[in-house]
């Protein structure tokens, strides 16, 4: 799976009963069916990749995108059930070649505990190959394709959890019941969070906030309202504070160029370590090792593992862990619109690079209209707009922004409604 689904799974390992499975990567899995997902996703990636040449890798991609990804306007309000050329193609592998049936017959075999995706194929999987179990959906973006509700809508007994109210009138448009749709909001990591008094959260985003408001301009005129939402100020104030930008790059690596035209064009304030940055490569080692040799091709090598800071891991699950870690002592978080848009919820202001696909479009939007995000202006003056940014408040207006209208509490009220501890119309999270 993408990191988008596997980052949306992490928070949730430890209510598994035997880990995460990867659907698409687990042990003793069908060659056929391997193939046909490794096809899938090498072909996703070479797109995407593609956006990085200027004029035709973006009409290439765009193509692909409305052809198999597009998501409709949602007004006028209309039946949107009708199904999809994505979907049949899915629904053909599914029945006639029996994909998934191994891993369904696996799980099968192993309980009937509460079967949790965070991707739409193997909840179709757990549907069309009779799993035993409950089965729920976890989404991961703030609009969603046709390709996300079954074939048969109205007759599914997947439940979805979703991450914010436009996707719960979106599945009801494709068809699904509303008894089969919950509001939770995006499962974020605990350990940023720290509990759902959001003690953790809190005391980072005070901090954060000092750093993001060097004059004090939006402190001083909203303190009351801080202390009201974060609680006492005391021991977070700070001297001489640091700035540290994190900027992650795409899971196929389309965007390592826009990183690097970051670093170049804040070098200055970087060599004064006025400034932390990190670069997230992910996985990725190509990635890894283009960030380390730009960085000493520019002067700058000096200052790796210091002030600037590549996150790299072998897999994943160790990667997610550094990455949040690393959240923890973030400013901004720079990156595309993908599902990291929902980690505004945890106090981050976004500067959003060009999104890539029609969901990002839709994380965008849904991200602008709560106030925790802001688009990038031209890269090649980032050492003008950025500091006018800091100095008028505005990115702690949005740090503050998606704390306060973001959901946070996605992990506890996903674990709730999984365990039967409470009921949808006991859900309430506020604005989503």
């Amino acid at each position: 799976m993408g990191y988008g689904h596997e980052r949306a799974a992490h928070p949730l390992a430890d209510i598994a009963n035997e880990g995460l499975i990867i659907a698409n990567n687990y042990q003793g899995i069908p060659k056929k069916d391997k193939r046909i997902w490794e096809s899938s996703r090498a072909f996703y990636e070479f797109i995407s990749r593609l956006t990085r040449l200027p004029i035709i890798g973006e009409s290439i991609f765009n193509l692909y995108d409305h052809k198999f990804q597009t998501i409709d306007p949602f007004y006028p309000k209309r039946d949107l059930s009708g199904d999809s050329i994505q979907l049949r193609q899915i629904y053909r592998l599914i029945r006639k070649k029996k994909w998934g049936k191994d891993l369904i017959d696996y799980v099968n075999r192993k309980s009937h505990l509460p079967f949790v995706t965070t991707f739409f194929i193997p909840a179709f999987f757990a549907e069309e190959h009779g799993y035993r179990g409950d089965i729920y959906c976890v989404l991961c973006d703030a609009d969603i394709s046709r390709s996300w509700a079954p074939l048969e809508p109205q007759r599914t007994r997947i439940k979805y959890l979703a991450p914010c109210s436009r996707v719960v009138e979106r599945l009801k448009l494709y068809g699904v019941p509303a008894k089969n749709i919950y509001l939770t909001g995006f499962p974020l990591p605990k350990n940023n969070i720290g509990g759902e008094n959001l003690k953790t959260l809190k005391e980072d985003l005070w901090r954060r906030i000092h750093h993001l408001d060097p004059e004090h301009k939006f402190i001083n005129k909203y303190r009351d309202s801080l202390v009201h939402y974060l609680g006492r100020e005391d021991g977070h104030r700070c001297t001489n504070c640091r700035l540290t930008l994190t900027f992650a790059v795409g899971g196929a690596g389309a965007q390592r160029e826009l990183g690097m035209k970051i670093i170049k064009n804040l070098k200055k304030e970087i060599s004064a370590e006025k400034m932390n940055v990190n670069l997230v490569a992910g996985i990725r080692n190509d990635v890894y090792l283009y960030f380390k040799k730009n960085i000493s091709r520019i002067g700058l090598r000096h200052h790796l593992d210091k002030n600037i800071k590549i996150l790299f891991a072998i897999n994943k699950q160790d990667y997610f862990d550094k990455f949040n870690a690393a959240l923890r002592t973030t400013d901004i978080l720079w990156t595309k619109p993908s599902e990291l848009t929902f980690f505004t919820g945890l106090g981050l202001p976004i500067i959003m690079a060009k999104p890539i696909g029609s969901q990002e479009i839709f994380n965008r939007m849904w991200l602008e209209a709560i106030g925790g995000g802001i688009n990038q202006l031209d890269v090649d003056f980032v050492a003008q707009w950025l500091p006018d940014w800091l100095s008028s408040g505005w990115l702690a207006e949005a740090a503050l922004q998606g704390f306060l209208d973001a959901p946070k509490l996605g992990t506890y009220r996903i674990e709730q409604i999984i365990f039967k501890q409470k009921q949808q119309a006991e859900n309430k999270i506020g604005l989503l």
